[in-house]
C-alpha cells in the first residue's frame, strides 16, 4: 500500500492554476447516547460536542491522534486518559509483528522497542531455535536481497498481465476458446489499463519535472532581484519579468507561499513524485520488469525456506515501516521525537511488502511466521485489488485465529466501497460473511470533527471497514532518526494495532475476537453527515460507512475490557 505522500493534491492544484494562468453481525451494545456495561459507563455520544475553532499549533497538529474529543473537540482516542486508567496496573509485554516495507530498526526512536529472538544466536548461519529461519535475530526479510537494498516490483495486475501474455497477447476474442474467455477479457481489460497507466506516469513525471526547473529558476532569480527584502507576496509580485517561464514561476512561487508551504518544501513533493510515477514506468507497470530476488517459486506455497534476516532494507526507502512502526510503540515519554501509542510493546520486523504489490506467498508465510514466534498482534498496512493465491493468505488468516493472534488490516486508499471493490487481504471472501472472526479492517479519519471527519481517500464500507481512526497529518518516525507527516490508512491502522496492543498487554486473557469487538463496541460516535470520499461535496451519514460507525478510542477500549476481563 503506498504512502500517500508522492505530492499533495493542494499543491497540485496550485501549480497547475498557476502553470495555466446484508451486513455482517457485530456484538454493538451501544444505546443512543451511551454504552452500559454492568455499572460502568462509557460515554460515546458526542452530539453536543462543536468542533475546534481557531488554527491549531504545530505540536497540536503532530500529537492531535492521542487528544481527546470530550476536553479538546478533536476527535483524537483520548490516549492520556487510557493511561491514567491503567496507572495502578501492571502490563505484559505484547509483540506486534508489522508486516510492511522494512523498518529501520537502528532509530533512536525504535531500537529499543524493537524485537530481539533471544532463541537465536546472531551471526552463526544456523538456525539456532529450530524455527525455520536462519539468524531471524529481529524478525525475517521475506523480499530478499543484501543488506540496504531497496524491492522495486509490479503490481499484480501488471503479472497477471505478464503469466498470461503467451495465451492472449495478439489475439481477438474470435481466437479463444469458450473455456478461456473470461481470463480473455479480464487480460484485455488489466492490458489496457497497463497502457493508460503508463501514458499517464509518463506525461507527469515530464509535467512535474517541468514544473520544479521554472520555479527553481523562477526562485534562483528573485531571490537576487530581492536581495535583502523580504520572500512575501508583495515584494515577489512587484517584479516584472519579459521572459514568460519565469512569469509563471513567479506565480507559482505566489501560490506555493499562499498556502503556507516553501519553496523548499514544494520542491521536495514534487521530487517525491517524480520518483513516485517513475517507480510506475520503471517496475510497477513494466511488464517485462523482474524484481523478485530470491529464487524461490511465488506460486508454490511449499517452496519455503527463501529470503534472509536483514529485515531493514536501504533506509532511504523504509519510510513507510518504519512510520508504521512508531505510530504503535516509539519509545514514549524519552524526550526525543514522538510517543507511540502503546508502551509494553515489541515490534517484529516482517519485510514482506516490496516498493509495488506484496505477493500471497509472502504475506501467508509472513502472517504463519508471526503467529509462530508470539505476535499477539499483526499489522498488515498494505492491500491490493488481485490476489491470484487468496487461499493462502485466508489459510494463514484462520491459522492466526486458531492461535488467538489478532490481524489489523489498512483498508486502502482508493475512495471505494469496500462493499463493492476488490481489496485483498480479506476477512470474508463474498463481502457478506466473515470466515474468521480476528481481523479489524480500518478507515482513515482527520483531526476535523465536522463533515471533513472522513479522509477523502479513505475506503469505506458498511459491512466490510470495521471502524475509523486517525490517518491523516500523522507524525511519526522516517528512517534516519527523522520524522515527519505522512497520510492513509497505513497510518490508521497501526493507531489500532497500538490500541489492541494496550488492551492485551493489560488484560491479556481477552481473545483476538473480544479485543476486536471491544475496539469497536466502545469507539465515539458521530450521527453527522460527512464528505463521501471520493467526491466533492456529496453528503453521506458517517454511521454507514464503517460496521461500527464508530472513531477508535484507547480509554473507552481499556473501560471495556476491564469489565470485561472481569
Amino acid at each position: 500500500m503506498r504512502i500517500l505522500k508522492p505530492i499533495s493534491v493542494a499543491l497540485i492544484a496550485t501549480l497547475t492554476l498557476a502553470s495555466c494562468g446484508t451486513s455482517k453481525t457485530t456484538t454493538t451494545t451501544t444505546a443512543t447516547a451511551t454504552t452500559v456495561v454492568k455499572e460502568i459507563t462509557i460515554i460515546t455520544a458526542t452530539d453536543s460536542i462543536s468542533p475546534k475553532t481557531g488554527k491549531m499549533s504545530e505540536a497540536q497538529v503532530q500529537s492531535w491522534p492521542h487528544m481527546d474529543v470530550f476536553t479538546d473537540s478533536v476527535p483524537g482516542m483520548s490516549l492520556d486518559k487510557a493511561y491514567n486508567f491503567v496507572k495502578d496496573k501492571k502490563g505484559t509485554t505484547v509483540i506486534v509483528g508489522v508486516i510492511d516495507s522494512g523498518i529501520d530498526i537502528e532509530h533512536e526512536d525504535l531500537k529499543d522497542v524493537i524485537w530481539v529472538n533471544t532463541g537465536e544466536i546472531a551471526g552463526n548461519n544456523k538456525d539456532d531455535d529450530n524455527n525455520g529461519y536462519v539468524d531471524d535475530i529481529n524478525g525475517w526479510n521475506f523480499l530478499g536481497g543484501k543488506a540496504g537494498q531497496s524491492i522495486p516490483e509490479q503490481l499484480e495486475l501488471t503479472r497477471i498481465v505478464k503469466k498470461w501474455m503467451p495465451r492472449f497477447d495478439g489475439k481477438s476474442a474470435e481466437d479463444i476458446a469458450e473455456a478461456d474467455k473470461a481470463d480473455f477479457q479480464l487480460f484485455t481489460e488489466l492490458k489496457s489499463t497497463i497502457d493508460k497507466k503508463l501514458k499517464t506516469a509518463k506525461n507527469t513525471v515530464e509535467q512535474y519535472t517541468s514544473y520544479k526547473k521554472t520555479i527553481i529558476k523562477a526562485n534562483d532569480t528573485i531571490v537576487k532581484l530581492l536581495a535583502d527584502k523580504e520572500m512575501n507576496i508583495d515584494n515577489i509580485n512587484a517584479i516584472k519579468f519579459d521572459d514568460q517561464l519565469l512569469e509563471q514561476g513567479k506565480f507559482m512561487i505566489m501560490q506555493i507561499i499562499s498556502s503556507g508551504s516553501t519553496v523548499n518544501d514544494a520542491s521536495k513533493e514534487l521530487d517525491g513524485a517524480i520518483d513516485h510515477f517513475t517507480n510506475q514506468l520503471n517496475s510497477q507497470y513494466k511488464i517485462d520488469f523482474k524484481g523478485r530476488l530470491t529464487n524461490d517459486n511465488p506460486d508454490d506455497i511449499t517452496d519455503t525456506g527463501y529470503g534472509n534476516g536483514l529485515v531493514m532494507g536501504s533506509k532511504d526507502n523504509e519510510i513507510h515501516g518504519t512510520h508504521v512502526s512508531g505510530i504503535i510503540a516509539a519509545k514514549r515519554n524519552n524526550g526525543i521525537g514522538m510517543n507511540g501509542v502503546a508502551h509494553n510493546v515489541k515490534i517484529m520486523s516482517i519485510r514482506a511488502v516490496p516498493d509495488g504489490d506484496e505477493y500471497d506467498k509472502d504475506i501467508a508465510l509472513a502472517i504463519r511466521y508471526a503467529v509462530d514466534n508470539g505476535a499477539k498482534v499483526v499489522n498488515m498496512s498494505f492491500g491490493k485489488g488481485y490476489s491470484p493465491n487468496a487461499k493462502w493468505v485466508y489459510d494463514a488468516i484462520k491459522y492466526a485465529e486458531e492461535k488467538d493472534v489478532l490481524l489489523v488490516h489498512a483498508a486502502g486508499n482508493d475512495n471505494a466501497d469496500f462493499d463493492v471493490e476488490a481489496n485483498f487481504p480479506n476477512d470474508s471472501k463474498d463481502k457478506i460473511t466473515e470466515f474468521a472472526d480476528n481481523v479489524i479492517t480500518v478507515g482513515a479519519m482527520t483531526r476535523h470533527f465536522d463533515d471533513k471527519l472522513v479522509a477523502s481517500f479513505s475506503n469505506y464500507g458498511k459491512n466490510n471497514v470495521d471502524i475509523f481512526a486517525p490517518g491523516l497529518e500523522i507524525y511519526s518516525t522516517f528512517p534516519k532518526n527523522e520524522y515527519e507527516s505522512i497520510q492513509g490508512t497505513s497510518m490508521a491502522s497501526p493507531e489500532v494495532a497500538g490500541v489492541a496492543a494496550l488492551v492485551r498487554s493489560y488484560y491479556p486473557k481477552l481473545t483476538a475476537s473480544q479485543v476486536k469487538h471491544i475496539i469497536m463496541d466502545s469507539g465515539i460516535e458521530y450521527h453527522k453527515e460527512v464528505i463521501k470520499p471520493g467526491t466533492k461535496d456529496e453528503k453521506i451519514n458517517f454511521d454507514t460507512l464503517s460496521v461500527s460507525g464508530k472513531i477508535l478510542n484507547a480509554y473507552n477500549a481499556l473501560q471495556l475490557a476491564d469489565k470485561m476481563s472481569k
